[in-house]
């Protein structure tokens, strides 16, 4: 099989001899071999690991993406961030405590902005609200023609 991984930057990884692929998603880690029926699935931050056609095991950390198996015979990875090394305790320890923490910082920044949107939506509403009962004959605090306060 043809393995290729890439991110928005660069090709990280193109093997053509990939005998076997074993890679993790939110269910848990599954394995993929030459002739595996068509695939598409989300990759949680993990290390990936194949055998080549030599059995040669090799490893790559991802910070999360995207895999597909195409015809049984093409693993196309598209990441936002990956680390290939032989070594695999060094990208179990020190590679994939970096990407899970980016990735738990990009997650509080979302959620900060999104609270900065609300708070702006509900201070324009507010705003609005006032300013529009200023306006309305008979609002608040405008007395009525006929002198009857609200």
């Amino acid at each position: 099989m043809k393995l290729t991984v890439t991110t928005p930057l660069a090709i990280i990884i193109e093997a053509d001899d990939v005998a076997h692929l074993r890679a993790e998603d939110e269910t848990g880690a599954f394995g993929i071999l030459a002739g595996h029926s068509d695939f598409l699935t989300a990759l949680s931050v993990s290390v990936m690991s194949w055998r080549d056609a030599r059995e040669v095991e090799h490893h790559i950390a991802v910070r999360e993406g995207m895999l597909e198996v195409r015809d049984g015979a093409t693993i196309a990875v598209a990441t936002r961030e990956a680390v290939a090394s032989d070594d695999l305790h060094q990208l179990e320890t020190e590679v994939l405590a970096v990407f899970r923490r980016t990735s738990e910082e990009e997650k509080s920044a979302r959620i900060d902005a999104q609270r900065l949107y609300l708070a702006a939506i509900r201070q324009i509403c507010r705003f609005l609200r006032s300013e529009r009962a200023a306006t309305i004959p008979g609002g608040p605090g405008i007395p009525q023609r006929d002198g009857l306060e609200q």
